[in-house]
């Protein structure tokens, strides 16, 4: 009180300057970037300057490393504990182009995990435009761009050359805000052993992985658009990259969308649809919110909510490398002109782990409030076991799926459809499925409540096809099967219950031997 009392008596320009300095003091020091020699020209290399500010803030104790307007070219950014960055709007960082004969380069892959139980990419984090390890209370926010140019959307053939926009392992408290990514390298986002991470209004536009949440606790993603052509949109993972196995659980997402329109064409707002015959995999635009395929550790406690998934493949849940899925919850789900099955649950037997590792379980999910509009029937939407290892306790409720038909002149209906158990867990693996709406094979305890499936020209599958199913329940579920075949057609299934009853009547079910 005293010291307010001897400002007021002083005059006018230097009251202000005591009232603003101890606003400054109370909200801590922007260290600007320009100030450590920074040009922002998109010319010059500023990577030096930008970790020169990020070291002088951490010295201090923490800080906000700025950056205002203009183009950054930059190799590897080191991010340190207590450190925020903030991209201002016009604020550009840019990956600069490998070059084999540069003193300056990305830094170089650090050894990694000991084993091969993940990709490559997986294993390494410091081989990245932005970086951190074992830190605690950091942020990268603001209206700025990452734009991966100089990054490889593959494996890094060379030292020194960069694939990920950005790179946590092992930290903690982390907050990422309102920036958007532009062709990020194989990963926009590989977080690994995260615990604490906020995720919100985040816009990505990138030539493979958007976000990979991988060992991670305690994440919330809202508000955020990921076009991802060429790979997933939002994928959850429990890879063995840390040397043991950790969980990726509480989890929620919610209000964000996922495409597959052509790279680039997302943010300049052209949302072009004309590379989809040139995804890798041949299999047209991923883009998609999915569970796996590393997969050793579990997934638990997870929620999706009032998410849009636009011009790519569906919702997937993949088991394979020994993972336990448990207790998810997916709610209020729009899906338009998808490529494959809207709802692909999966059990499979990769086993890519340690000796021993035994086959995963899947149960407990309840999926509910879904549209799907101008998904492709080759595939349906499949739930898929192994025998002796059923998917179990799914719950579908309110779903209304339109199908688009295939072309019977080129597509080969499966009348076997083999187990895939150890391949790649894609519907498309599954080629051609001999029923239109739903493949559900090896599960136990399914519920379908106010399903309704349809076929939008010519078709000539059954509706739905059960197999090595114990335990189901139909409650007022529609589809209408093609002249001459069935609504069901059973193979070795217990425990079946339809209500209303004669909602789905005798001639409409087929049992097969």
């Amino acid at each position: 009180m005293r010291n307010l009392i001897t400002a007021l008596r002083l005059p006018a320009f230097i009251f202000i300057w005591f009232i603003t300095s101890g606003l400054n003091a109370a909200a801590g020091i922007n260290y600007n970037v320009r100030d450590y020699g920074a040009k922002g020209d998109g010319k010059t290399l500023d990577n030096e300057a930008i970790n020169k500010a990020i070291d002088a803030a951490a010295e201090a104790g923490g800080g906000t490393v700025y950056f205002p307007a203009g183009t950054y070219l930059s190799y590897s950014i080191r991010l340190k504990s207590h450190i925020a960055l903030y991209l201002d709007q016009g604020c550009t960082i840019l990956a600069a182009d490998f070059v084999p004969a540069n003193k300056q380069n990305y830094d170089v892959a650090e050894p990694g995990a000991t084993n091969n139980y993940q990709d490559y990419g997986h294993s390494h984090w410091h081989n990245s435009l932005i970086w951190g390890e074992n830190l605690e209370d950091i942020s990268i926010t603001g209206p700025g761009t990452i734009y991966g140019k100089g990054l490889t959307r593959n494996t890094p053939r060379n030292e020194g050359q960069g694939n990920k926009s950005i790179s946590l392992k092992l930290c903690r408290n982390v907050l990422l805000k309102d920036f958007s990514v532009l062709m990020g390298g194989h990963f926009c986002l590989l977080a690994t052993g995260v615990d604490n991470l906020t995720i919100d209004n985040l816009k990505m536009d990138t030539n493979r992985d958007g976000m990979d949440i991988d060992c991670c606790r305690d994440v919330h993603i809202s508000n955020c658009s990921v076009n991802s052509p060429f790979d997933d949109g939002i994928v959850l993972k429990t890879s063995y990259a840390l040397g043991y196995l950790k969980a990726t659980e509480n989890v929620t997402i919610t209000n964000c969308q996922v495409s597959g329109y052509d790279r680039g064409t997302f943010l300049d707002g052209t949302y072009q649809r004309k590379e989809f015959k040139l995804v890798p995999d041949k299999e047209g635009p991923t883009g998609r919110i999915k569970f796996g395929t590393e997969s050793n550790g579990d997934f638990k406690n997870i929620t999706i909510s009032n998410c849009t998934f636009d011009f790519c493949r569906g919702l997937a849940l993949e088991t394979v490398d020994g993972s336990n899925i448990e207790d998810v919850t997916i709610s209020n789900i729009t899906m338009r002109d998808i490529v494959n099955s809207p709802i692909f649950l999966r059990i499979g037997a990769r086993l890519r782990g340690p000796a021993g590792t035994q086959t995963g379980t899947l149960r407990r999910v309840l999926i509910s409030n879904v549209m799907v509009y101008n998904a492709d029937s080759h595939f349906s939407s499949i739930i898929a076991g192994l025998k002796d290892h059923p998917v179990e306790d799914v719950k579908l409720n309110d779903i209304r799926i339109y199908y688009r038909p295939i072309d019977s002149a080129v597509s080969k209906i499966q009348t076997v459809v083999p187990e895939y158990e150890t391949t790649y867990p894609e519907p498309e693996k599954f080629k051609v499925l001999p029923s239109y709406g739903f493949f559900i094979r090896h599960a136990k305890n399914i519920e379908m409540n106010n399903v309704q499936v349809s076929f939008m020209a010519t078709e000539t599958r059954p509706t739905v096809i059960l197999d090595d199913v114990n335990g189901i329940l139909f409650n007022n579920f529609k589809g209408p099967a093609p002249v001459g075949m069935p609504v069901l057609q059973l193979t070795n299934v217990q425990g079946m219950e339809i209500q209303p009853k004669g909602s789905i009547k005798k001639k409409e079910i087929k049992i097969e031997k």
